[in-house]
């Protein structure tokens, strides 16, 4: 119960409905705050306590300063979680460990039970085996049940074991999409309240929901666990950057077009750790489902949230995707009373920052070739090309051969003025008999997927479109581009079948592969062993178009070094060319079937017909009949046998899942921390190293510590299945941690990938960086990381911050970080550390061979958070800034970690 102390509890009625709500007005300065802090505040005052959440909370955030750097403290208690199974298998088999642990210290294991609604979407599982034929779909789906029996047999338990968690098993569609266009509520009603629905997720793309609305971001496993299990997330209240919109997007100019000038935008601003927020006239214009498609880029921004507030559109929305008419009602109801509701006519409220976007000024875009935010013109992508490309060639520019590749069939044109290319033409022949060449640039995989895009009729209705007209002037993809459709939900294939244009999508290569994020998050599949190895054996630097959100480094596939982010009429468009070294403005596609050039423009759909197709293809009842059953899966999903009891019976045979060493010999209370002496730096690493280069995600390498363990365990190379796929099972996740291909370690020069010195043998030998950790261990050796600014940036991976805590970590010195693994690397023990002002490991002459002293730890056992504690590493000496920003942080790292902390908690009641 709310302690109430504002008076603000009244009751709603909704048509025959009541329900208790706390009234946002009866808090002074309310009316002026930003829609995002509104939702905060309601937050407050529901769970208000007197002890975690006070009135003197509450009247910070109805005082709150826009101007003022964030210095006050608040408990967020999110409504409900969603996860993905990459990172909902650890959670579930932390949950199932908990369980345990409270037994073996006298508890009752049943008290470990989700205390809010968790769901979860598996649907990072899937990987693109086979492409281009019509039972791909059926194939891939097939593959993955035999790759992850174990899995899905431990989910279907957990389903049943724990109260409040729901599965939507694999082939239904994407988490975030599935997510706004069936989980998510926008009002929450519970226990007679009604309330915002705010929810966290597993996945740094949760913020998808704040397009219809819905307040919440990306977290950690291990901090979804604890919101799960009641805990609030302790944060700072957030400066709010208000982001204004005016106009409308020009013809030709798409959702993923406006994305990508977004991203670039707020990069440049810098948006860490704020809310961002849409207002303006221009948001009128703005459907929902290209909001949502701004919503989900917010972790490329690398804002906490990117939110719109709820008005006619929201609506239309909900009753467009089949919400009920009294939840639909409710909605309207509840913003229009707590002020929540868009209306323009209003006072703007008070912003911290201010951006202002015209929205005519939208150009077509992509963004490449390793950074979401490196946005290029379309007009300037083959100049950007050929600019970049020269830092992924060994063989220099060949200025005698400026022809655009291929010459084969398209008139050649005067690339001179574009400067010059490398070049590498190298003959393939396919096991079919077909014969071509592949050279530096050529796209080798055009994937429309992510729920980024997949959740937006208009540009998923475009390609298809684009698709259509290019069938029609008889031109098809190239044979060495993989070609692939993963749609975000089951509607998509829906909409396309009604409309009629599937078989378009599926003659030019574009079929079905499966419900999932296959691409976007490295499970883009092997290419042809053909092309395969003549890019290996030749080194050849080819690219990826993908209409995701994502293109790290590494991350897409082993074989392609450039990747860039596209809409999927521009991912059609792509897979048309066969290149990156194309002018799509001026040089054509290929030719058509009567021997004529076709130019992009020839085949691009207008903006009225793809409006046309979308208005007629797409009804609620698609969306009642696909969601009617959501959580009963398929005949494969139901057929798995599932375990009974409230603990799991752990198989030790089993390389998926394992029981986690989180709570081995943990003791009753927490020992006092302790001061760092004697560490050593297994990882010295520079700018922008994201959660992609530290844990492990992709394919899992031949002669890898992961593969070697895998082997030593009976599992055959074709089986290794993925490291995501492999999240429930630390021993392959610690073995993986750093071991991204496109890693560098800086005090290993020479080397990409998984290695360190190892500094407890003679000289300083270089070694995996697993290895040397178990040497470190057994010496019984701290460790360190050093880094640069946005360390830890992308995904929201638990195992980033797990993988170094198990690795032996107990510090990280970095010049920046990113919010969500700055929260995990404390939520795992593991102490981040800043650089002082201007200082970093080049400018303090550190090369990383030093041993490491860090004193003034143990000053956090007094209660307090030291502003500072003292390093000495060699004979440099400086000040580290501690970087535990509240004091509920400050808990967790005191316990060894937010798990250790939850469940003494629990104990404790």
């Amino acid at each position: 119960m709310s302690a109430n102390s504002f008076g603000s509890r009244d009751t709603l009625r909704v048509g025959d409905a009541s329900y208790e709500i706390f009234r946002l007005d009866a808090v002074d300065g309310a009316g002026r705050l930003p829609y995002s802090l509104k939702i905060l505040l309601e937050n407050l005052l529901r769970t208000e306590d007197g002890a975690n959440i006070t009135a003197d909370h509450i009247r910070a955030l109805g005082g709150w300063d826009p101007q003022a750097a964030p210095s006050v403290e608040i408990q967020f208690t999110p409504g409900r979680v969603i996860m993905q199974d990459f990172t909902g298998v650890p959670c579930v088999v932390d949950l199932a460990t908990m369980r345990e642990a409270v037994r073996d210290l006298g508890g009752d294991p049943a008290r470990i039970n989700p205390l809010a609604p968790a769901e979860m979407v598996i649907d990072h599982s899937v990987i693109v085996d086979y492409f281009g034929h019509p039972d791909a779909f059926q194939r891939n789906v097939e593959r993955e049940y035999e790759r992850n029996h174990e899995r899905y047999q431990f989910l279907r338990w957990g389903q049943t074991a724990f109260d409040e968690f729901k599965v939507v098993p694999p082939g239904t569609g994407i988490v975030h999409q599935v997510n706004i266009e069936h989980l998510a509520r926008v009002v929450m009603t519970r226990d007679g309240k009604a309330y915002p629905d705010t929810c966290v997720g597993t996945d740094s793309h949760t913020t998808m929901e704040n397009g219809i609305g819905v307040l919440g971001w990306g977290v950690g496993g291990i901090e979804a666990e604890a919101a799960m299990l009641g805990q609030p997330i302790s944060m700072l209240i957030p400066r709010v950057v208000g982001f204004k919109l005016n106009g409308r997007l020009p013809a030709g100019a798409t959702a993923t077009d406006l994305v990508l000038t977004i991203t670039e935008i707020l990069r440049k601003h810098g948006v860490v750790g704020k809310f961002v927020e849409f207002y303006g006239e221009g948001v009128a214009s703005v459907p929902v489902a290209d909001r949502a498609t701004i919503g989900n880029m917010s972790p490329e921004f690398g804002s906490t949230c990117a939110i719109f507030p709820i008005d006619g559109q929201t609506v239309d929305y909900l009753r467009l995707t089949g919400r009920s008419e009294e939840q639909i009602a409710l909605v309207e109801a509840y913003a229009k009373t707590q002020g929540l509701w868009l209306d323009p006519s209003a006072p703007e409220p008070a912003y911290s920052e201010y951006i202002e976007l015209d929205l005519g000024t939208v150009v077509p875009s992509i963004a490449g070739p390793k950074r979401p935010q490196d946005r290029i013109a379309l007009s300037a992508a083959k100049t950007t090309w050929r600019h970049d490309v020269q830092n992924y060639v060994s063989d220099g520019v060949d200025e005698a051969v400026e022809e655009t590749f291929p010459a084969s069939d398209a008139p050649a044109s005067n690339s001179s003025a574009n400067g010059g290319r490398p070049h590498k033409p190298v003959p393939v022949t396919l096991a079919d008999g077909t014969s071509f060449e592949i050279d530096h640039g050529i796209v080798s995989i055009a994937a429309i997927t992510s729920c980024t895009n997949t959740s937006n009729p208009y540009v998923m209705l475009g390609a298809a479109l684009l698709a259509r007209n290019a069938v029609e002037k008889g031109l098809t993809r190239k044979p060495w581009v993989k070609t692939s459709l993963a749609p975000g939900s089951q509607v998509v294939t829906g909409y396309f079948e009604r409309s009629g244009l599937q078989p378009y999508l599926d003659k030019i290569g574009f079929n079905l592969v499966g419900y999932g994020c296959t691409t976007c998050i490295g499970n883009s599949g092997p290419l042809p062993p053909e092309i395969s190895e003549a890019v290996q054996a030749n080194d050849l630097a080819v690219t990826a178009v993908l209409s995701g959100n994502r293109n790290f480094e590494g991350r897409i596939n082993p074989d392609v070094k450039m990747n860039y982010l596209a809409s999927p009429p521009l991912v059609v468009a792509y897979a048309l060319a066969g290149t990156m070294d194309i002018d799509l403005d001026n040089e054509p596609l290929g030719l058509g079937a009567d021997g004529a050039p076709v130019y992009l423009r020839d085949i691009w759909p207008s903006p009225e017909e793809i409006a046309d197709v979308v208005t007629s293809s797409i009804g609620r009842d698609m969306f009642e009949r696909d969601y009617a059953d959501v959580f009963k899966g398929d005949d494969h999903w139901r057929s798995l046998p599932i375990p009974t009891g409230d603990t799991f019976e752990w198989d030790p045979q089993s390389t998926y899942v394992r029981k986690a060493p989180y709570f081995d010999g943990m003791p009753e209370k927490p020992e006092p921390v302790t001061d760092i002496t004697g560490a050593r730096v297994l990882v010295k690493v520079g700018d922008s190293v994201t959660t992609d280069h530290i844990s492990p995600a992709g394919s899992i390498k031949v002669g890898t510590p992961a593969a070697q363990y895998l082997q030593a365990n009976g599992v055959e190379v074709k089986d290794f299945n993925s490291y995501g796929s492999r999240r429930g099972n630390h021993e392959v996740m610690i073995r993986g941690t750093f071991a991204n291909i496109r890693l560098r370690n800086q005090i290993a020069p020479g080397t990409e990938g998984g290695y360190t010195r190892d500094f407890t043998r003679p000289d300083g030998p270089v070694s995996f960086i697993y290895d040397a950790s178990v040497n470190y261990a057994a010496a019984g050796t701290p460790l360190v990381v050093l880094a640069g600014k946005e360390y830890g940036s992308g995904s929201s991976r638990d195992w980033a911050a797990k993988g170094t805590a198990l690795l032996g970590v107990r510090a990280v010195i970095a010049e920046s970080y990113e919010r969500i693994h700055r929260s995990n690397l404390i939520g795992m023990g593991v102490l981040p550390l800043q650089f002082p002002e201007g200082a970093s490991a080049e400018a303090l002459g550190l090369t990383g061979e030093e041993t490491f002293d860090i004193t003034g730890v143990e000053e956090l056992n007094k209660g307090g958070i030291p502003q500072t504690v003292h390093v000495k590493a060699g004979d440099v000496e400086f000040d580290a800034v501690v970087r535990i920003d509240t004091p509920g942080e400050a808990d967790y790292y005191r316990h060894g970690g937010i798990m250790q902390y939850v469940l003494r908690s629990l104990l404790a009641k």
